[in-house]
């Protein structure tokens, strides 16, 4: 397996762990009526559960979707690196720092860390962007 391979399998293990990190706060402030509803608009009052949690809890459901988001496009990059047999010391480099970015951003999104937030989340975006280039040379 290429590092870049061993990276992602991580970064899909911290997604499990952002679930269980947004699921288990929000289950305790919502309780089962709300989590084991069908949720339909009507029965919630027109809001979604973002809006019925905590501020702290709702940065994590965020933090969540964010993540889906970065991990799509890392994916991608990560299976062409793979595929294309261009895996090596900077792409590897690229990879591990989206991973810490990523697990930096949690806490950083979690505890409303501004500007570091976004700083962190510019470091995974740029590592993910620099592997996409480094594919094309």
């Amino acid at each position: 397996m290429t590092p870049e391979l061993t990276v992602l399998c991580l970064a899909a293990l911290l997604q499990v762990g952002q679930y269980v990190l947004m699921a288990v706060p929000a289950n305790l402030e919502l309780g089962p009526g709300k989590t084991l509803s069908p949720r339909d608009p009507q029965r919630m009052g027109g809001r979604t559960l973002q809006d019925q949690v905590s501020p702290r809890t709702g940065r994590l459901f965020r933090a969540l979707n964010n993540h889906f988001e970065g991990l799509i496009l890392f994916s991608i990059a990560v299976m062409i690196i793979t595929l294309s047999g261009q895996s090596g010391p900077f792409t590897t480099a690229c990879a591990w720092i989206y991973l810490a970015a990523r697990v930096a951003y949690v806490p950083a999104y979690a505890f409303g860390l501004t500007p570091w937030r976004s700083l962190i989340w510019m470091a995974g975006f740029g590592a993910t962007v620099l592997m996409l280039l480094a594919a094309l040379i």
